[in-house]
C-alpha cells in the first residue's frame, strides 16, 4: 500500500482529554478518532491492528473448538426479564423501544441469547458444545476515558460453553484458560490471571486476566512470594492479632461532645486508637437499611458486601434515612443491642474485644464492647479492603497492589441462564438435566489499547509484528530520485512476494517529516531508501522497538527483513 494514497491523519499534538497513553498515541498516529464521548471511529490504520487481534482471538478459540456465531445486537427485553437481569444492569443498559411500543435492549453481554439458542438441544450426545462471537456491545458508561479502554460501544469475544456437570465445566474453563494465555502471549501482553469478583454476570468462580498499567481501572493484589494474585474486590491478607484487654461484664457508656470522626475519638481522652474501633456504616442493599461494621482503621470493599449480600443496589444510607432509623447521626453510630437490622461484620473482628464504638446517641460512645457478646445476630463477611504492605493470606509475605487494565475475563456462571431459558436435556438414564455454563469475554478494542498502552517509547507506538498495521515500512526519502523511487519499487515487489504485509512511503515530505511519521505509527521494520547509503548499493534496516540500525545491501534486504518477521510470528 502506497501511503501517498491512504488515509493516515498523523498529529504534532494529543487531545487535550487524552490523559492515557494509549489515547494520546492512537489519536496522534492516526488510528482513532472521536465521534462523540465512549464512541470511536477505527480508521484504516486502527481497523487494521483491531481486524489482527481480532484475527488472533479467532484462531486461538477455533483452536479448543468453539464454533462462530453471529447474534443480533439488539434483543427483545423479554430474555432480560427471564434472567431477572433487566432491573441488575440498571442504568448501564441502553434501552428503547420500537414503533410497536415493545421494549428492547442493545446488547451489553450475549448469555441470555446463547442460552435461549442452547434450548433446542434435547440429548447429552449434543454436550459439550463452546459457541463464540466477536460482535458489538453497548454499555452506556457513566464516565467514558482513557480511550479504547472504556467506552459505551465496542468490540467483544464473548463465548460461552454448555456441559452436562461441573466436571465438564471445570474442562471448558480450564480450555478457555490456557486459550486466553495463549492469546495474550501472541498479542505481547504480560497479563496475569487473577482471582475475581463475578459481579452481575453471576456465578461462583471467575478469572481476570490483568495488564499492569498506570491507565488501568483495576487494583491487583499480588504476592511475589507465592504468587496470590487477586482483585482487591476478592483479595484477602491476614490480619496480625491484638491482644485485647478483658472488656468486662459489659460496655460502658461515655460522653464524648463534638467527636464524629474515628480520628478524633482516637485523640479524645479516654478514647481509643483507630485499631480499638468499631466503624459503624449504614448501608441502603435493595431497600433494605443493613449496618456494616469494620475495625476503624479498615476501609470498605462495597463489591465485596454486594457479592456477599447478593444485592444489586448498594448505597450509603443519607443522613435522614439514618436518622429516623437509628436516632443518631453518622459519627455515633454503633451496632451494639440494635435489633431489627441485618448487621454484617468484617471477619477481621473476630474475637475482638474491649472495642470502642458509637452509642447511637450524638455526642456518647461506648467503651469495653466484645464484638461477639454484645451485637446481636451478626452475619460475618471479608468486608474489608486489603493495603498494599498486609500480610499475604498463603504465604504471609507482603502484598503488593499494582494498578492494571483488565484484557479478559471468564466465568463459571452455573445454571442460571439454562434455567432461566428452559434448557434441559435427556441423559444417559433418559431424566431431564439442566446443563451448566461458562462465558469468556475479551474486549477487541480494549486488547488493541492494552498493546498500545505498553508498547510505546517517547516517539510513539512500537506495535508487536503480530498486531502492527503493518509489519514493514519503505521509507523512500527522496521519491523525485530515481534510483532511490527504483530501489524502493524493488523492496515492494520483493516483500510482497515474501509475503510481508509493507507500507511504500513515497510521499513527497521531508525525510525528517517522514522518519518521524513512521515512528508515531510504530510500525516494527523500517527500510529506508537513502542517496547516500544507495551509492554503495545499501539501504538501512531499523528495528522500531530497539532503534537498532544496520546497513543491507539492496539485493538482500527483502529476504533479510522478511526473515527477522517471521520469527517473531511464530
Amino acid at each position: 500500500m502506497r501511503w501517498s494514497d491512504s488515509f493516515i491523519p498523523t498529529l504534532r499534538d494529543a487531545p487535550g482529554d487524552a490523559t492515557a497513553v494509549s489515547h494520546q498515541l492512537l489519536v496522534r498516529a492516526g488510528f482513532i478518532r472521536q465521534l462523540h464521548s465512549g464512541h470511536y471511529s477505527l480508521l484504516p490504520l486502527g481497523l487494521r491492528v483491531h481486524n489482527k487481534v481480532a484475527d488472533v482471538v479467532r484462531a486461538e478459540m477455533d483452536a479448543i473448538g468453539a464454533q462462530e456465531f453471529l447474534l443480533p445486537a439488539m434483543h427483545p427485553a423479554d430474555l432480560w426479564h427471564r434472567s431477572g437481569r433487566w432491573n441488575v444492569m440498571g442504568s448501564e443498559m441502553f434501552r428503547l423501544r420500537d414503533r410497536n411500543d415493545a421494549d428492547v435492549v442493545l446488547g451489553m453481554t450475549h448469555e441470555e441469547v446463547f442460552a435461549a439458542l442452547a434450548a433446542e438441544m434435547s440429548s447429552y450426545r449434543e454436550l459439550p458444545q463452546t459457541w463464540y462471537q466477536i460482535q458489538t456491545k453497548f454499555r452506556d458508561e457513566p464516565r467514558p476515558r482513557s480511550g479504547l479502554l472504556r467506552v459505551r460501544e465496542f468490540m467483544m469475544k464473548d463465548s460461552y460453553s454448555f456441559d452436562m456437570d461441573e466436571a465438564g465445566l471445570d474442562v471448558s474453563f480450564e480450555a478457555h484458560r490456557e486459550a486466553y494465555e495463549k492469546i495474550f502471549k501472541r498479542l505481547d501482553l504480560d497479563a496475569m490471571a487473577v482471582q475475581a469478583s463475578s459481579g452481575a454476570m453471576g456465578g461462583d468462580a471467575s478469572v481476570e486476566f490483568m495488564v499492569e498499567s498506570p491507565a488501568g481501572e483495576d487494583d491487583v493484589a499480588r504476592c511475589a512470594g507465592c504468587g496470590y494474585r487477586a482483585n482487591i474486590e476478592r483479595a484477602r491478607a491476614s490480619v496480625p492479632p491484638i491482644d485485647d484487654p478483658s472488656s468486662g461484664d459489659a460496655p460502658e457508656r461515655f460522653a464524648t461532645p463534638g467527636v464524629r470522626t474515628i480520628d478524633a475519638l482516637a485523640s479524645f481522652e479516654g478514647g481509643a486508637p483507630a485499631d480499638r474501633q468499631l466503624k459503624t456504616m449504614v448501608m441502603v442493599l435493595d431497600d433494605q437499611l443493613t449496618l456494616v461494621v469494620l475495625r476503624g482503621d479498615h476501609q470498605l470493599n462495597l463489591q465485596k458486601l454486594a457479592d456477599f449480600s447478593g444485592a444489586t443496589d448498594v448505597r450509603p444510607a443519607t443522613e435522614s434515612e439514618t436518622v429516623a432509623q437509628l436516632g443518631a447521626s453518622p459519627g455515633s453510630l454503633g451496632a451494639v443491642g440494635v435489633e431489627g437490622l441485618p448487621i454484617c461484620i468484617d471477619e477481621a473482628l473476630r474475637g475482638r474485644r474491649s472495642m470502642t464504638t458509637g452509642a447511637n446517641e450524638d455526642d456518647w460512645h461506648l467503651r469495653h464492647v466484645d464484638v461477639e457478646r454484645d451485637i446481636i445476630d451478626p452475619q460475618w463477611a471479608d468486608l474489608r479492603e486489603v493495603t498494599a504492605g498486609e500480610a499475604c493470606i498463603v504465604c504471609g509475605k507482603p502484598l503488593e497492589i499494582v494498578r492494571c487494565i483488565e484484557a479478559g475475563h471468564i466465568f463459571k456462571l452455573g445454571r442460571k441462564y439454562c434455567e432461566a431459558m428452559g434448557v434441559s436435556v435427556l441423559d444417559a438414564d433418559g431424566i431431564a438435566q439442566t446443563p451448566i455454563m461458562g462465558s469468556y469475554g475479551i474486549g477487541i478494542g480494549r486488547a488493541m489499547a492494552a498493546v498500545a498502552e505498553t508498547h510505546y517509547d517517547e516517539r510513539g507506538l512500537c506495535w508487536p509484528v503480530g498486531v502492527a498495521p503493518f509489519e514493514a515500512v519503505i521509507t523512500v526519502l527522496d521519491p523525485a530520485d530515481e534510483d532511490q523511487s527504483a530501489a524502493g519499487e524493488r523492496l515492494e515487489r520483493e516483500l510482497a512476494a515474501l509475503g510481508v504485509d509493507c507500507l511504500y512511503d513515497d510521499r513527497p515530505l521531508r525525510p525528517g517529516v517522514k522518519l518521524a511519521d513512521a515512528e508515531l505509527v510504530g510500525v516494527p521494520y523500517r527500510l529506508t531508501v537513502g542517496a547516500r547509503s544507495l551509492a554503495e548499493g545499501n539501504v538501512e534496516l531499523t528495528e522500531r522497538s530497539t532503534r537498532e540500525t544496520r546497513l543491507l545491501t539492496v539485493a538482500e534486504a527483502a529476504a533479510v527483513t522478511a526473515g527477522e518477521i517471521d520469527a517473531h510470528r511464530r
